[in-house]
C-alpha cells in the first residue's frame, strides 16, 4: 500500500512537471508567434541591404546601400505612403495597426509601470510622422501631436486618421501657426504639455520631438535611463555665449511669416536670473512640467520671453538652473551640461565634425546638411548607437531611407528579443 502511494505521488509529480513544462512551452510559442507577427517588413522593398553589416559600420555594405539609392530602378519605384493613403487605410483601424505592425501590448512589467509622455510638433511629411510614431508607440505611453496651423487640410486629415486608431494618441487641443525661431515653437510644446498633464497623472517623464527625430533606444532602454535620472531632468544647459545675448536683449517681432530684430531694448527678466544656452529638446519630469505650467514666477518668465529670438534655445536651459524647479541643477558652472552629455538628443553640427581621435566630438556626417545640422546617412548609425542619447536628429527618408530602415529593424528586434542583445 505504501509503495503504491509513493508510486502514485511520483506519477502525480511527473504529471505536474509535464503540465508546467507544457504551459511554459505554449506561452513561449505564443510569444514567439506574436513576436514574429510584429517583426517589421521592408518599407523600401527595392533597397537590397544587409542591415547587420551596416550597423557594424561595414564600409562596403554602406557604399552598396548608397549605390542602391542612385539606381534608376529605385528612383522609378520609390513610393511613400501619401496623405490620401493614410486617410484611406486608417478607416479600418484593426487592419491599419496590424498591417503597420504596431505593438499593442506592454513588452514588460517594468515598462507598463513607467509610462512616458511625448510632445510631437509637425507640419508636413505624414510618412515620417507615422514611422516615428510606430517606432515609439507603446499602449501605456501618451502622445500629443501638434499640427502646424499652416499645414494642408489633407495633412491634418491624415494625422486625424492615424490618431483615431489609438486611445492614447491625440492632436493638441490648441494649434499654433509656427514661425521658425519665434515664440510659437515654444507655445506648441506648451500646448501639448498642458494637454498631457491633464490627460493622465501616471506618466513619469515628457520628451519633446519633431517630425525628423527618430529613436536610437528601445522603450525598455528609455525606461531604464529615465529611472536612473531619479527625478532629475536631462537637457542641454550651458553658459550663454556672448554673441547669442542679442537674442534676448533686443525686441523681436514676427513680420510676413518671419522673425525680425528691432532696435528696441528689452527690459531685464522679471526676476534675477542668469540666462543659459541650450536647445529646443528636453527630457523633463512630470514635476518639472507641473511647475512650469502653474508657478507664477515661471509664467512671468515665459511671458517675458515671447518677443525674443529662438526662445526655445534658452528658455528650458534657464528654467533648468532655477533652484526651486523640480529636477533642476544649480546655476554654478560646474553643473553645465552639453548636448553630448544630456540624453535628450544626438545631433551632429557641421562645424564640429571631424577626426574623433584628434578631439572632434563626432565623425563627419555621411548624409547631408540642413542649416549646419547633419541629416543622417546609414554610415552614421554605428557611432550613434554607442551613445547614451534617446533620439537622433535629423533623419529623412528622402535623404537616406536605408538609415531609417536599418534603425527600425534593429530597434524592433531588440525590443522583441532583448535576451539576444545582452
Amino acid at each position: 500500500m505504501l509503495r503504491r502511494k509513493i508510486r502514485h505521488c511520483q506519477v502525480n509529480r511527473v504529471n505536474v512537471f509535464l503540465s508546467i513544462a507544457l504551459t511554459v512551452a505554449t506561452l513561449t510559442l505564443v510569444k514567439n508567434h506574436h513576436s514574429r507577427n510584429l517583426e517589421l517588413g521592408d518599407d523600401n522593398p527595392d533597397i537590397q541591404v544587409n542591415c547587420t553589416k551596416v550597423l557594424k559600420g561595414d564600409i562596403e555594405e554602406i557604399q552598396n546601400a548608397k549605390l542602391e539609392l542612385l539606381t534608376v530602378k529605385y528612383k522609378r519605384r520609390q513610393h511613400h505612403l501619401t496623405e490620401n493613403d493614410y486617410i484611406n487605410i486608417t478607416r479600418d483601424c484593426d487592419a491599419f495597426t496590424k498591417d503597420r505592425k504596431y505593438i499593442l501590448y506592454p513588452l514588460s512589467k517594468e515598462e507598463k509601470l513607467f509610462p512616458i509622455a511625448y510632445s510631437i510638433v509637425v507640419h508636413h511629411r505624414v510618412d515620417m510622422l507615422e514611422r516615428l510614431l510606430r517606432s515609439i508607440y507603446m499602449p501605456q505611453n501618451y502622445y500629443c501631436i501638434h499640427v502646424d496651423k499652416k499645414s494642408s487640410e489633407s495633412f491634418l486629415a491624415a494625422v486625424k486618421g492615424i490618431v483615431s486608431c489609438f486611445g492614447n494618441v491625440f492632436i493638441a487641443s490648441q494649434l499654433e501657426s509656427v514661425v521658425y525661431a519665434s515664440w510659437t515653437r515654444v507655445q506648441a510644446d506648451l500646448n501639448c504639455m498642458k494637454d498631457l498633464y491633464n490627460v493622465n497623472a501616471q506618466w513619469k517623464y515628457l520628451i519633446n520631438l519633431c517630425g525628423m527625430d527618430f529613436p536610437i533606444k528601445t522603450n525598455r532602454e528609455m525606461v531604464e535611463k529615465l529611472k536612473a535620472l531619479k527625478g532629475e531632468n536631462s537637457l542641454e544647459t550651458e553658459k550663454m555665449p556672448t554673441h547669442k545675448e542679442i537674442r534676448w536683449r533686443k525686441h523681436y517681432e514676427v513680420v510676413n511669416g518671419g522673425i525680425r530684430k528691432t532696435e528696441v531694448d528689452k527690459k531685464p527678466p522679471p526676476f534675477q536670473t542668469q540666462i543659459f544656452s541650450g536647445s529646443a529638446y528636453f527630457v523633463v519630469s512630470r514635476g518639472f512640467v507641473g511647475y512650469v505650467l502653474g508657478n507664477d514666477k515661471i509664467i512671468s518668465f515665459l511671458e517675458w520671453s515671447k518677443d525674443t529670438y529662438s526662445p526655445d534655445e534658452f528658455l528650458w536651459a534657464t528654467i533648468q538652473r532655477i533652484s526651486e524647479v523640480p529636477g533642476s541643477v544649480p546655476a554654478n558652472g560646474k553643473y553645465d551640461v552639453s548636448d553630448m552629455n544630456a540624453v535628450a538628443r544626438f545631433v551632429k553640427w557641421q562645424y564640429l565634425e571631424g577626426d574623433v581621435s584628434k578631439g572632434a566630438p563626432y565623425p563627419p556626417c555621411t548624409g547631408t546638411h540642413v542649416r549646419s545640422i547633419c541629416v543622417f546617412g546609414s554610415g552614421d548609425l554605428q557611432f550613434m548607437l554607442r551613445k547614451h542619447h534617446l533620439f537622433g536628429n535629423k533623419f529623412d527618408i528622402d535623404v537616406d531611407p536605408t538609415a531609417i530602415q536599418c534603425l527600425e529593424e534593429h530597434l524592433r528586434h531588440k525590443a522583441l528579443y532583448p535576451e539576444t542583445h545582452v
